[in-house]
């Protein structure tokens, strides 16, 4: 099923897909890695751009950027990764990023993921620092 998946990104709004939205993200980050729920309800989602990855028309991943170019909320439902819904997702951000005017990207990275990030073009920048019991290393990269 996965060989034929159609992935599809498109922005999503927070009025109206945050249950979606949530769902995701509650069960990647709360419920897959133990994150705190206070942690994961930030309140920086009603000024977030959102994207949604849908496959086949399902959706299957999140992320968003906030206004000072800081992507976040990565997440993809663990039976669809590995086939691209991160790259998409992540190329959406920056493309929007770039619409707006802004001239570099930065995300926290969990360290698991620093292998994706950098072939994604980000750069690695400080030390890991820890974030909800998870290492994080902050990355960023140039528009």
């Amino acid at each position: 099923m996965k060989a034929s998946a159609d992935i599809a990104v498109r922005p999503a709004s927070w009025h109206s897909d945050h249950e979606i939205l949530s769902t995701i993200r509650e069960a990647v980050f709360i419920n897959e890695q133990s994150v705190p729920v206070e942690l994961e309800h930030d309140g920086f989602d009603t000024t977030a751009w959102h994207v949604m990855a849908l496959v086949n028309g399902v959706p299957v991943g999140t992320a968003r950027l906030l206004p000072d170019g800081h992507i976040g909320r990565m997440a993809v439902l663990g039976d669809w990764r590995g086939i691209g819904i991160g790259s998409a997702m992540l190329k959406a951000l920056m493309e929007h990023a770039r619409g707006l005017g802004m001239r570099r990207v930065m995300l926290n990275a969990q360290l698991h993921a620093l292998a994706f990030y950098l072939h994604q073009g980000f750069q690695p920048v400080g030390d890991n620092f820890m974030d909800a019991g998870i290492p994080h290393r902050r990355m960023e990269r140039d528009l």
